[in-house]
């Protein structure tokens, strides 16, 4: 590879690591992932300690596969018996791994969210919350083809390469911020909005030391509702809009949701179904099964973007896992917020 070469690969290579951290994660079953959506989401939810996880693959009909993973963990319980404030405290981590390259982020974010009531029979509060950790990101250059391995027209990765990466890991830190309003809306109907700020101080991603790459910020809007439509059956609706150095995107869809068995107020045995779209990209559609706790989805990524004839209209599979509970402590959530509405 000639010294010119190697710069415009290098060059790319680092254009293509700031798009893929620039579109930052997302999940077609975003709202399991509410901490990656908005810090301040947390707490959302019947119980005290709650763990989400989910499983993507995509791309796999065009390409190397895309794999992501990722871990949340929350935990909310009541600031003092005098007061039906109550805090979060979790850890989102991710994982995800790109291209021939294997470029690739892990990220360990803790979190810290207060929840200020703002009438007296539980039914509202706002919530701010801070995200925040570090970030590590990698290529592997032994992935790559170079001109040097090319021989009589044949390439061999046992050919020796004159190419040398002096950096392929960087190790950064990002905060991100959020707030929202949470309220019901009548007895058994539950709303949700936020706003969060992704990025806030802007961290160098660069591989190079000698290139000052920012990573933009990052605004989101978050809505949320869960609404009865008759004693079995619920509507439940998730919307996000975000915007990012000078991108946009859109997301949303709904689900309907019927319980076989209800055990109690808070927890039984039911499923759901529905579809998601994200603007000019994908069509979703969604199953979950609530199995008392734990609650399991599928979805798989209808592709109706530019790329959808390449791929055949074929995106990627997810799986998601959650987990939630209350606890036996004095201090427990379910004596400061109203759990009728299953979020």
């Amino acid at each position: 590879m000639t010294r010119i070469s190697k710069l415009i690969f290098l060059a790319t290579l680092w254009l293509h690591t700031v798009q893929t951290i620039a579109q930052d994660i997302n999940f077609s079953q975003f709202y399991e992932m509410p901490l990656l959506r908005n810090p301040a989401l947390a707490g959302i939810y019947r119980g005290d300690v709650r763990t989400t996880s989910v499983f993507r693959n995509q791309w796999g009909s065009v390409t190397v596969p895309y794999q992501t993973m990722a871990l949340g963990f929350e935990t909310k319980f009541g600031m003092s018996r005098y007061t039906d404030d109550f805090l979060s405290l979790g850890i989102q981590m991710t994982n995800d791994i790109a291209g021939d390259s294997r470029l690739g982020r892990t990220q360990a974010l803790p979190l810290i969210g207060f929840h200020k009531t703002i009438d007296p029979d539980r039914s509202g509060y706002l919530t701010l919350a801070f995200l925040g950790g570090p970030v590590q990101q990698r290529f592997d250059p032994t992935k790559l083809r170079f001109d040097d391995q090319f021989q009589n027209g044949a390439y061999s990765a046992l050919n020796p390469t004159r190419q040398a990466f002096t950096n392929t890991n960087v190790t950064y830190w990002d905060m991100n911020v959020g707030l929202s309003w949470s309220q019901y809306l009548g007895y058994d109907t539950k709303f949700y909005a936020g706003v969060g700020y992704f990025h806030f101080h802007k961290p160098r991603v660069a591989f190079s030391p000698l290139l000052d790459v920012r990573l933009n910020p990052k605004w989101v809007v978050n809505a949320g509702m869960n609404a009865a439509l008759s004693e079995a059956d619920r509507l439940i609706l998730y919307l996000d809009y975000f915007t990012q150095g000078g991108n946009r995107q859109g997301q949303g869809g709904l689900m309907v949701q019927h319980t076989f068995v209800q055990t109690d107020e808070d927890f039984g045995l039911g499923a759901a179904a529905g579809a998601f779209y994200r603007w000019n990209d994908a069509l979703m559609p969604v199953v979950k099964f609530n199995i008392y706790s734990l609650g399991l989805g599928f979805s798989y990524d209808i592709n109706m973007s530019k790329l959808r004839s390449a791929s055949t209209f074929r995106g990627g599979l997810e799986v998601t896992l959650s987990y939630a509970a209350y606890l036996n402590i004095r201090n427990s959530s379910l004596e400061k917020v109203r759990c009728v509405v299953p979020f």
